[in-house]
């Protein structure tokens, strides 16, 4: 543990995963290992934006601290997209967390403060189809427009076929029509059918509003914590 970085560190983001349906899945071991897999690759390639590595509190659930609301929501969407290209289901609850101990860089265990509570029991809200969740403290109304974005995502991502999911994800990661339809070996035309068909539009409109919103909630958190540690 980094006692430097525990104490400067009093808000972070929360981020909470959690595989839909394990226990009804032929092979446990394949599906432990590809969720293993997916974890392991985020916690290596997207290293600069955890305070505390994403860490797998039992088999098929995870949580991490992230630098950001915004990155949480990211790093959310691209384990998810990773996690459907394995036909694994996933939700997820994203919180802002206001840091009564230090933070552990190690594994995400052993951490206490107001916030993880909250999104613990959005996670672990089974009656909710929404694969996207979100806590934010003292804020109910935008937390349910983010909610509401969430649901959106959610029933969008679920229409997909593989090949909307896999050329939607290209797009994501900023490949340009005319570079997927040549790896493709289809027409640019065709990468437009399955950008509208995908709903392509309508997904970033909601993307983008979420980003809005919880950038503006990083430097609301941020604003708030700097000025209580002034006045101490």
């Amino acid at each position: 543990m980094n006692p430097d970085l525990g104490e400067m560190a009093t808000y972070s983001a929360v981020l909470m995963g959690d595989i839909v349906g394990s226990e009804h899945v032929a092979s446990t071991a394949e599906l432990h290992a590809r969720f293993n897999e997916v974890v392991n690759h985020h916690n290596k390639v997207n290293a600069a934006m955890l305070a505390s590595p994403l860490t797998i509190t039992l088999g098929d659930e995870f949580q991490g601290l992230v630098t950001s609301l915004v990155s949480a929501a990211h790093l959310a969407r691209e384990i998810r997209h990773d996690l459907m290209a394995h036909s694994i289901d996933c939700r997820f609850a994203i919180g802002a967390v206001h840091l009564e101990t230090p933070v552990n860089t190690e594994k995400a265990w052993n951490m206490m403060g107001p916030g993880f509570a909250s999104t613990r029991a959005k996670l672990n809200d089974k009656r909710a189809s929404n694969r996207y969740r979100f806590d934010v403290i003292g804020h109910p109304l935008l937390e349910i427009m983010l909610e509401a974005s969430g649901a959106t995502l959610t029933v969008i991502e679920q229409s997909w076929t593989d090949t909307q999911r896999s050329d939607i994800r290209a797009l994501l990661d900023g490949s340009t029509p005319r570079e997927i339809a040549r790896l493709r070996n289809v027409s640019v035309h065709n990468i437009y059918k399955v950008r509208t068909s995908g709903n392509f539009a309508l997904y970033m409109t909601q993307w983008n509003a979420i980003n809005e919103a919880l950038s503006t909630l990083d430097e609301l958190f941020t604003t708030e914590r700097t000025e209580e540690c002034s006045m101490v």
